[in-house]
């Protein structure tokens, strides 16, 4: 269930710097509040659990999260956001899906074209790149001296797991959309397990987790992944980066293997 690891590639918002962390829990936060208008209770609403699984995978704060799952019942009471997906080509026939939330179609879908075309890509139909990915449950881990490659296998296979792809720093867990909930909720457990089993002596509040996420997500993974020509990376990266400055971009999914250090 090895082998060489994509985690680099398959989001453009990986290996982004501290000074991006605000505007990615901005865009979280917006996720969390629409997820919790309809039920608060992350106990009962399966969509809110694992959106809120995602955000503290990417470090974002507790207090933040409450604040979010409040602003549903409160400011975000009367707006009426609505989740669209697009479909597009970047430089040298790409692809690109860009999954966004809005309250302005219009605004939303002219600067997704106009970010695209001014990078030379265009916005394409519904169904025009996405057979090319798979949507997939999700879950990366840190991989540590503790975590060795059986042990993660044996823990993510009983919770029912499609696949893992271990490399030298993560581990990659793969599974259908529908058991995601189910995978993810399993590994918490399991983690809180392991927590609770440790000598009572390495016991504090502060003690890093045994089973450390670091993504967690239903993703669009490609199938295949394309080589940019050298001379057009740069142009892809540019139009990623504009993508993801887009408020009303909540993810952004693409098919370009990228090399490590332009995404570091």
């Amino acid at each position: 269930m090895s082998g060489h690891s994509k985690w680099h590639n398959i989001q453009a918002k990986k290996g982004k710097a501290d000074a991006a962390k605000g505007r990615i829990f901005t865009k979280l936060g917006r996720e969390i509040a629409v997820a919790a208008k309809s039920n608060p209770n992350p106990e009962t609403n399966s969509k809110l659990a694992d959106i809120i699984a995602k955000a503290k995978a990417a470090n974002m704060p507790n207090d933040n999260i409450q604040r979010s799952i409040k602003k549903a019942s409160g400011e975000m009471s009367g707006t009426d956001y609505k989740e669209l997906t697009y479909e597009g080509y970047g430089v040298a026939g790409s692809a690109v899906i860009i999954k966004t939330l809005t309250d302005n179609v219009n605004r939303t879908a002219g600067d997704v074209r106009a970010i695209l075309s001014k990078n030379g890509g265009q916005l394409g139909t519904t169904g025009s790149v996405s057979y090319n990915f798979d949507n997939k449950g999700y879950i990366v881990v840190e991989r540590t001296v503790e975590l060795d490659e059986d042990t993660m296998t044996e823990y993510a296979l009983e919770a029912g797991a499609d696949d893992v792809v271990a490399s030298d720093d993560v581990y990659e867990i793969y599974t259908a959309p529908e058991t995601f909930s189910e995978v993810r909720k399993y590994l918490e457990d399991k983690n809180a397990e392991l927590m609770a089993a440790a000598p009572k002596g390495k016991r504090n509040e502060e003690e890093e987790p045994k089973i450390r996420f670091v993504e967690a997500e239903v993703a669009m993974i490609p199938q295949n992944r394309v080589t940019l020509p050298d001379d057009k990376v740069a142009t892809f990266l540019k139009m990623l980066d504009a993508l993801e400055e887009l408020d009303d971009v909540q993810n952004v999914y693409h098919n370009v293997d990228l090399p490590d250090e332009d995404e570091e």
